[in-house]
């Protein structure tokens, strides 16, 4: 079988200081992948960042907006941070992401390393499942001007600094008040996020189906103060009421510190991630497995 995909581009977890070891197993784990997507047809290039870091040379390189610009598919090679941060920055092209997990398995990078080769043969040849995940868009205003905008796959998160007391935050679902909170702080998670931070302070698991986001307190003053599931087409708003050193997380990979009086503002974006999975994939073998449930009981 042969690739319906001309051009594939490959994108690893890079970072500015990559320990010697870990850059020569990165190496040739992309080089494993690059003959084997050859093997099937496929043009390769690699992320430049990527082949900087694990100091890949010899084949062709290009940067994201030239990926999302040119390339079929996009194969990522690393863990669910890796694909957030990949996903966030390709979706408003569109491009297909099949995600390759170095370490354990993911929620969103569900293809072991050591099986790739016969999970991804069928996948190039188009037997796959496609799942798209919306993406929020948050922005941070300040006396009525955006100071900070990002899109985010997973959550939202507004934290009280390391070292001071709760934050109180007054919240707003499109326009309507709905309650002043005094707590650690609070989470706007997406379905994919429902299962990340979120589902660690007591919010509910989301199926990626739900057009829905998911508020949740963190360690609130109040009791009765619970998660709640809402409208994905609501736009929610959390001012800083009070609280010291207080900031906004976006995907726990990007952040903005707060002053009193900021609001963030999150809505959906326009924009969705796409994931190509194995045929036959579903989102519960993947709770099953990487929430360790029915462990110590035969599979039905």
């Amino acid at each position: 079988m042969k690739s319906i995909f001309r051009q594939v581009a490959l994108i690893g977890k890079y970072h500015a200081a990559v320990a010697p070891a870990v850059a020569a197993s990165m190496r040739a784990a992309l080089e494993d992948i690059a003959n084997f997507l050859a093997s099937q047809g496929c043009e390769v290039l690699v992320e430049r960042d990527t082949a900087l870091a694990a100091g890949f040379v010899g084949v062709p390189t290009e940067d994201l907006a030239g990926i999302g610009r040119h390339c079929d598919l996009g194969l990522v090679v690393g863990g669910d941070g890796t694909m957030l941060g990949i996903g966030r920055q390709l979706a408003r092209h569109g491009l297909p992401l099949i995600g390759i997990n170095q370490g354990r398995l993911g929620f969103i990078t569900d293809i072991p390393l050591g099986q790739y080769q016969h999970v991804l043969a069928p996948m190039l040849a188009g037997e796959y499942e496609e799942d798209r995940r919306p993406l929020m868009h948050a922005r941070v205003l300040r006396d009525g001007h955006a100071v900070f905008d990002a899109l985010a796959m997973n959550d939202v998160v507004v934290n009280r600094g390391a070292t001071s007391g709760m934050v109180e935050l007054r919240v707003e679902v499109d326009g309507h008040f709905v309650a002043n909170q005094r707590a650690d702080g609070l989470i706007v998670a997406s379905p994919t996020g429902s299962t990340a931070y979120a589902l660690s302070a007591g919010g509910p698991m989301l199926h990626p189906s739900i057009p829905g986001w998911v508020l949740v307190p963190i360690a609130p003053h109040t009791l009765s103060n619970r998660p709640i599931v809402l409208p994905d087409s609501a736009e929610i708003a959390i001012e800083l009421v009070a609280g010291r050193d207080a900031s906004a997380n976006f995907d726990m990979q990007s952040l903005a510190s707060l002053l009193h009086g900021d609001r963030i503002t999150v809505r959906r974006s326009e924009h969705k991630v796409r994931f190509l999975h194995p045929r036959g994939w579903s989102y519960f073998d993947t709770l099953r497995k990487k929430l360790h449930w029915n462990e110590g009981m035969p599979n039905p």
